[in-house]
C-alpha cells in the first residue's frame, strides 16, 4: 500500500482557454508537480540533491493516461491526491485524482522510472526502484 499526498492548485485565468475552461495540458503540468510533491512529502530528497550522491536525477515519464470527467475554471481550488498504484522492478505507476470539493474532475495514471545519467556519456537510463525510496513511500 502506498501513502497518499495532496497538492492544492489555485486555478488562474491564465490556466484557461478563451471559453474559461482549464486548458487540458495544464492538468499534465499539475500532475507532474504533484508527482515530485509526493516524493518530497514521503521524505525523499529533491532530485537535484540526490543527483550529487546517488546519481538519481528524477523520475521521467514513460506513459500517461488521463480521463477528464468535469471542467474546471479560474478562481477554483483543485486538490490532487497522489499515490503509487503499482510498483514494478524498474518502473512504477503513479495515480492522480483531481477533485474540486467532492467532485472528481480528472484522473491520471503515469508510468515512470527512476533515472540516472552516465557521467561519461551523459546518457540517461532507468534503474531498479531503490528499496529505500519504495519503503519511504509505502
Amino acid at each position: 500500500m502506498s501513502k497518499t499526498t495532496t497538492t492544492e492548485i489555485a486555478v488562474t485565468f491564465g490556466d484557461c482557454d478563451p471559453a474559461g475552461i482549464v486548458f487540458f495540458p495544464n492538468f499534465s503540468r499539475w500532475m507532474d508537480a504533484a508527482s515530485l510533491n509526493f516524493f518530497i512529502h514521503c521524505g525523499v530528497r529533491p532530485w537535484h540533491q540526490m543527483a550529487s550522491d546517488s546519481d538519481i536525477i528524477g523520475t521521467p515519464l514513460l506513459e500517461i493516461h488521463t480521463r477528464f470527467l468535469k471542467h474546471a475554471t479560474y478562481g477554483e481550488t483543485l486538490a490532487i491526491a497522489t499515490s503509487i498504484e503499482t510498483w514494478h522492478r524498474k518502473a512504477f505507476v503513479q495515480k492522480h485524482v483531481i477533485t474540486r470539493g467532492s467532485d472528481v474532475i480528472c484522473e491520471g495514471l503515469e508510468t515512470r522510472i527512476f533515472a540516472v545519467r552516465d557521467k561519461d556519456t551523459g546518457r540517461i537510463s532507468g534503474i531498479e526502484v531503490p528499496p529505500d525510496i519504495r519503503a519511504l513511500c509505502s
